[in-house]
């Protein structure tokens, strides 16, 4: 699962991951095998992406991208990845989507597989195995009796979580709409 989720993003890598802890917690499984395979499966899911940016998608990112504008954009994210790929590849493991995006980038703007994006890789899929274990791990084992309330505290959570994304991007568009109205003043 973690190695198909690399390439189709809409596998549950981590809910599998995460289900396969709190049976860990449990004592239906071994943790450290959880964690080992987790990364393994992403470690190799990532390079096939990998693989597959730098070959097919390298290709057609050469035939459709002729315009100077298009040519310039990939410029710009092969000098972005050059500098901060490492961070870029750790970071974006833990972002949905971002994983398969990057992966697949890395590839096409061949950033080098050995020096760069293996160990930045391999870097990425450890951190993520271990995090993602260690959530249910924990999980399992705190709320082994209760049900109810890891539901409660997630609910909770994902409605605050919601309601300052709110606050935020409102924010953020009321000052736009003020910065447009001063600029229109003027």
């Amino acid at each position: 699962m973690c190695a198909g989720d690399a390439v189709i993003p809409i596998l549950p890598s981590e809910t599998v991951v995460v289900t396969a802890a709190i049976l860990a917690a449990n004592g239906r499984l071994n943790i450290w095998l959880i964690v080992c395979l987790a990364a393994l499966g992403a470690l190799v899911g990532d390079n096939a992406a990998y693989g597959a940016g730098r070959g097919a998608l390298r290709r057609l990112a050469d035939r459709l991208m002729k315009s100077e504008r298009s040519r310039g954009r990939l410029e710009w994210a092969g000098t972005l990845l050059g500098r901060h790929g490492v961070w870029i590849i750790i970071i974006a493991r833990f972002i949905p989507g971002g994983r398969t995006a990057t992966t697949f980038a890395c590839g096409t703007l061949e950033l080098p597989w050995l020096r760069r994006f293996l160990p930045a890789d391999a870097t990425a899929a450890i951190l993520w195995a271990g995090y993602a274990s260690a959530l249910g791990y924990i999980g399992g084992a705190t709320f082994k009796d209760n049900l109810w309330l890891p539901l409660l505290i997630a609910a909770g959570a994902g409605l605050l979580i919601a309601a300052l994304g709110e606050v935020a991007r409102r924010t953020l568009l009321d000052r736009h709409e003020r910065a447009d109205r001063e600029l229109t003043d003027r």
